[in-house]
């Protein structure tokens, strides 16, 4: 199913291949946190899903509001997710769920459980690299909104070496 969601999202951002790659990136910096985590199949769908359309309600935020600000995309984000997702039959829970991550994702204050955690760092692995952010900032991040081994790990890695 995450297949045809994503390419349900790249028709969606169609040449706008910039978006395009950053969901793929955060996608499979996700994807691969999550499965370290033992995350359950359930848990493991929202992860994949809401990491490939975290940044769904950018298109309408630039329309409505001319930004692409986070505020934005999480206030659009939801609907556009709904709509996409509308075909494949999902479980109200679990597209609430998505929906809750996609319409909070740059308000870190509402981090409620492990899916949502995992987007955040995934989200922040590929932002630091491709808005260029400085090692104080880098160290900040981690030490504000990193949890998982898995996550650390890549961070450091990437980026404190």
């Amino acid at each position: 199913m995450t297949e045809k969601i994503t390419l349900k999202m790249i028709q969606y951002f169609g040449s706008d291949t910039l978006r395009i790659n950053h969901a793929l990136k955060v996608y499979g910096f996700a994807s691969c946190i999550a499965r370290s985590e033992q995350l359950t199949v359930d848990e493991l769908l929202i992860v994949d899903i809401a990491a490939v359309l975290h940044d769904i309600g950018i298109k309408e935020a630039e329309k409505k509001y001319n930004s692409s600000n986070g505020a934005y995309q999480e206030i659009e984000g939801p609907e556009v997710a709904k709509t996409l997702l509308s075909e494949f039959n999902l479980n109200n829970n679990i597209l609430e769920r998505i929906c809750y991550i996609i319409g909070n994702h740059h308000t870190y204050s509402k981090i409620d459980g492990i899916d949502f955690q995992i987007l955040v760092e995934a989200d922040f692995l590929v932002n630091i690299y491709e808005d260029e952010i400085g090692m104080d900032a880098i160290k900040s991040i981690k030490k504000k909104y990193f949890n998982t081994q898995i996550g650390i790990s890549m961070l450091e890695s990437m980026y404190m070496k």
